[in-house]
């Protein structure tokens, strides 16, 4: 089955045109949060707004870069999108009413639903298979799964305090529940099914880790922002940023690197053949039934 990709490209090309005026003006011009962001927060709102032009730059490149189907590729403009998405779901959330505020729910909304259809098609028209070392494989999941082990508690515990008083703070708010009805979700599940060996963690993890990535190291560029707006930076808050970030690109590369796509499956790809029952990712044995033939091999687990 040969369909065209333009849909979901055209999607990545217009989130990008969209992102990249709005971020390059709050880049430029960080008056326009004037009144609308507290001022210890306005640095970490322009460092946002370079990484999202950067990334809403990259959206229209590997829009192109995927003319032939690249899986990888794909994985990348998901992970960008995911950064978008709660980048945007920021401004959304906390009322960022300036003359872009249309422009960032745009960005949010086509955000979320490019990574809908992203995933969607990448699960129907990419590798049926994925394979990845034991050992990455491990590593992978144990960094992904410390995030929700982390900030569930953290977060909860934040919370807690508010909700016994009924206080309701006037930012940040919107930190609570991306992260805790979205990302760490994200990261439990695929983290979780990573460990297994399954199809969607081996493949959709690389993607939460650039996802990851962006967004941490926003918040260390935006220490090295803060003394140009007069307010006094964090050396613990800048290196343990600098730090997670890049263990974030270091796993999500390491990962991306050793995935092996449709191992064994290049000709069969190439004529659309289906693949035999025990090598398809959905093939797993239920109760009673038969055992998959190299089902437990952990050097080549596949799904």
């Amino acid at each position: 089955m040969n369909r065209s990709r333009w849909p979901v490209r055209a999607l990545w090309i217009l989130t990008g045109v969209l992102t990249v005026p709005a971020a390059v003006t709050g880049l430029l011009f960080p008056e326009i949060y004037r009144g609308l962001v507290a001022a210890e927060l306005v640095p970490g709102a322009v460092s946002q707004d370079l990484m999202s032009a950067v990334a809403g730059g990259a959206l229209p490149v590997l829009a192109f870069a995927d003319r032939r189907g690249r899986p990888k590729v794909q994985l990348m403009a998901l992970g960008i999108l995911g950064y978008l998405f709660y980048a945007y779901g920021i401004y959304s959330i906390e009322r960022t009413y300036n003359g872009f505020y249309l422009v960032y729910l745009a960005v949010f909304a086509l955000s979320f639903w490019g990574m809908v259809y992203t995933a969607l098609e990448l699960r129907a028209d990419g590798p049926r298979r994925a394979r990845l070392p034991k050992g990455v494989r491990v590593l992978s999941a144990s960094g992904a799964l410390l995030q929700p082990l982390i900030f569930y508690p953290l977060w909860t515990a934040m919370l807690l305090p508010l909700m016994r008083t009924g206080e309701q703070i006037d930012s940040l708010y919107s930190v609570f529940v991306l992260d805790l009805c979205f990302i760490m979700p994200a990261f439990l599940i695929l983290a979780v099914l990573t460990f297994r060996g399954r199809w969607p963690g081996l493949v959709f993890m690389p993607a939460l880790y650039l996802l990851g990535f962006t967004l941490i190291f926003s918040l260390a560029l935006g220490e090295l922002f803060k003394p140009l707006f007069d307010v006094p930076a964090s050396a613990l808050s800048l290196w343990s940023s600098v730090l997670l970030s890049s263990l974030f690109l270091v796993l999500g590369g390491l990962h991306l690197w050793k995935l092996d796509l449709n191992p064994g499956g290049g000709a069969a790809r190439r004529t659309r053949t289906p693949p035999p029952q025990a090598a398809d990712v959905d093939a797993r044995p239920g109760p009673g039934s038969g055992s998959v033939p190299g089902a437990g091999a952990e050097g080549s687990r596949i799904q």
